[in-house]
């Protein structure tokens, strides 16, 4: 609406002009009025937003035409059809925005365009921001293409709008010729028999892999354990090989779990992990489709030598996710994102998205990126016959090996990283496969017990308690809780507990000994035995894990 000025001088004002004003002022109130009143609108958490927009949507049926979440308000706005929809809209207390095009009308147009204008390097979706769905071209889409794709689009009475993306669709699995990112977790092996990654990031010269601690430079002795020497005969973890024998775990044949966001190997591709989950009670994660159509195994290393899952169902096109299944049946999965600085965020359920929800996506190539929901029911055609349906469109960046990756909000598991244009320096669109789709089709379960897997795994102590595999790693003999650290003998609240040379002022434990030098606390110190990672079998990589009795992997 435009308003016009009014110059700031006396006047006279006569009876009928005076009268006109008068008029106006009585009107002028409500021709300013927000049609929306979206300042007596309520605030909401976007998981909030979502369960009320479904409600309403139920509600109001075809007078329904869409809704999304305005982040920085909190508040919901729902577009509808009609001003009795509108005022059923604010009684709830979101906001009413009335439209011209139903959500019948928008879905029909998306067939429409599948049927006219299917064309590599074009993707559409629905934007309840204009009430249109917005198609893409890439910059492939050129000459006749670009013809039929306006012509088509210029057919749909308003309904569609078009415009360029500088990059070209492509799915986002990396292969041999691309190198993970620096937080990417992709083969981060130490030097000279340090564990590999599945069982965390060896040390230097026989370092613990970080699933069993962080062993240190030169057999990293061990803290206020067993004698004041560390974990295993002052080894660092399983007689100082890393992590099973120096190979990742379980003498180089499995790996341990992993968290979303962290590389996987296979068929020469490198992709990444989505969320961990369980179907019939077993553990397994989620990855991207068009992942699982390369390889039937895959691995956390790039020479395959530490395997660690089997693809047990792929779908790819139309949709695009697939389910692995670890090849260690008492393998710990637990329920978190790795946030590629050390830390991981714990996912505990499941959302759908909305257009403006805020999210991240972690992947092993560029790590941690940010950014908003900003279209729904996606189509994107990668070329070569492979078309997804059923998207979710954003404005948060990928780049190649990130495919399958998480995309989360908070604790809320939302998306696996697909394709998309563009890059992390440029910046483009990515679409992502619905979680909540995915797990519906495979039966698999998410965010249970604090994660797949990922709850206490007991009090004490002995041999293969814990979690990790095979001697040495998590749960065997020189690692986790066997003999020599956790809660076995010489360890924790064991004999000796802080009272060798370097036994440490250990929390929790018996702490005779001197205070920590070089070596510090158990799970603290630079060289520690006992630390974060999914092998570990002491939680939270502190002292006081050890000789509390507590054995649970908390990471």
């Amino acid at each position: 609406m435009s308003h016009r000025r009014v110059n700031k001088r006396t006047v006279v004002i006569a009876g009928a002009a005076a009268a006109a004003l008068a008029g106006a002022a009585v009107l002028l109130p409500n021709a300013n009025a927000s049609p929306d009143k979206s300042a007596e609108a309520k605030t909401f958490s976007s998981q909030a937003a979502v369960k009320l927009a479904t409600g309403l949507a139920s509600d109001l049926g075809g007078n329904a035409a869409g809704w999304y979440y305005q982040g920085d308000s909190k508040q919901l706005v729902m577009n509808v059809l009609n001003e009795d929809a509108a005022n059923d809209v604010r009684a709830k207390g979101a906001v009413a925005k009335i439209v011209a095009n139903s959500l019948t009308e928008l879905k029909a147009t998306t067939k429409t365009l599948s049927d006219n204008a299917s064309i590599p390097g074009t993707a559409w979706s629905i934007d309840p921001k204009t009430n249109k769905v917005r198609v893409l071209a890439d910059r492939t889409v050129t000459g006749t293409k670009w013809a039929t794709l306006t012509k088509a689009v210029d057919g749909l009475a308003g309904t569609a709008t078009v415009q360029r993306t500088n990059g070209e669709f492509k799915k986002f699995d990396g292969t041999d010729e691309t190198q993970p990112g620096a937080n990417g977790g992709a083969d981060q092996g130490g030097a000279d028999d340090g564990a590999g990654q599945g069982a965390g990031q060896g040390g230097a010269d026989d370092g613990a892999g970080q699933g069993a601690g962080q062993g240190g430079a030169d057999g990293g002795a061990g803290q206020g354990a067993g004698d004041g020497q560390g974990a295993g005969d002052g080894q660092g973890a399983g007689d100082g090989q890393g992590a099973g024998d120096g190979q990742g775990a379980g003498d180089g044949e499995q790996a341990g779990a992993l968290d979303g966001g962290d590389a996987i190997f296979g068929g020469g591709a490198r992709c990444s992990l989505g969320f961990n989950v369980e179907v019939d009670g077993a553990p397994a994660f989620l990855t991207a489709g068009h992942c699982g159509n390369i390889s039937e195994t895959w691995a956390t290393d790039q020479a395959g030598a530490q395997q660690v899952g089997t693809t047990a169902e792929s779908q790819f096109p139309v949709s695009d996710f697939a389910l692995v299944t670890y090849d260690d049946a008492n393998t710990q999965a637990s329920s978190t994102v790795d946030l590629q600085d050390g830390t991981t965020q714990q996912i505990t359920q499941v959302a759908e998205a909305s257009v403006g929800l805020a999210v991240k996506r972690s992947g092993s190539t560029t790590g941690v990126t940010d950014g908003t929901v900003t279209g729904l029911n996606a189509t994107v055609n990668y070329g070569n016959g492979d078309i997804v349906n059923g998207l979710i469109q954003t404005d948060v960046c990928a780049e190649p090996g990130d495919s399958g990756g998480a995309m989360f909000a908070e604790d809320a598991a939302v998306g696996l990283t697909s394709g998309g244009s563009g890059d992390c320096t440029q910046g483009g669109e990515t679409f992502f496969q619905p979680v909540s789709t995915a797990l519906q089709a495979t039966g698999a379960v998410i965010g249970g017990d604090n994660g797949a897997g990922g709850g206490g795994a007991g009090d004490g102590a002995g041999d293969g308690a814990g979690q990790g595999a095979g001697d040495g790693a998590g749960a065997g003999d020189g690692a986790g809780q066997g003999d020599g650290a956790g809660q076995g003998d010489g360890a924790g609240a064991g004999d000796g507990v802080g009272q060798g040379a370097e036994g440490g002022a250990q929390e929790g434990g018996a702490a005779n000994g001197g205070a920590a030098g070089d070596n510090g606390a158990v799970g603290n110190g630079d060289n520690g035995a006992v630390g974060n990672g999914d092998n570990g079998a002491v939680g939270d990589g502190s002292g006081d894990a050890v000789g509390d009795g507590n054995a649970a992997n908390h990471s």
